[in-house]
């Protein structure tokens, strides 16, 4: 099965790129690594959830939009690209969750990112990762996470 195929058996597809948030590049290429810029849980860019988990986001939620994250970073992977079956390996996975006071499950927030990518790359998929908390991130949304993939 390719990636697309892989996708779609978890149960989702790619979304519309997100729009441009800022002066950046969505993805940068650097020999054969591709940096992804950090993609928020957000479709069409809205916001799927706003606020903070441990406090009007629930774990669960924070997963969710963890995975929204990946979608929209495999959507503008795949506009570079040209195809997701290029991707050779996902080396890196940076997360922000912004959390509510008291709230210190930032890593079972990222594996929802963590458990798509699987599914989708197989043992391509595992990759080195940081979960970190933060008290604000932009638009209120409650999770933001940055890639680096290994490519052809």
């Amino acid at each position: 099965m390719n990636a697309y195929e892989n996708l779609a058996k978890a149960g989702y597809a790619l979304p519309e790129v997100p729009p441009l948030g800022g002066l950046y590049q969505r993805v940068k290429r650097v020999g054969n690594l591709a940096f992804v810029s950090g993609q928020g849980c957000t479709v069409k860019g809205v916001p799927v959830f706003t606020g903070k988990v441990g406090a009007g986001v629930s774990l669960e939620q924070g997963q969710e939009a963890a995975r929204i994250c990946v979608l929209n970073a495999l959507a503008v992977l795949h506009e570079s690209l040209g195809s997701l079956d290029k991707v050779k390996n996902v080396v890196k996975v940076l997360g922000f969750v912004a959390s509510a006071p008291g709230f210190n499950s930032q890593p079972s927030v990222i594996n929802g990112c963590s458990q798509l990518l699987i599914d989708v790359f197989g043992d391509a998929g595992r990759h080195a990762r940081s979960a970190i908390g933060t008290n604000e991130l932009p638009g209120d949304i409650p999770v933001e996470i940055e890639f680096i993939f290994e490519v052809e």
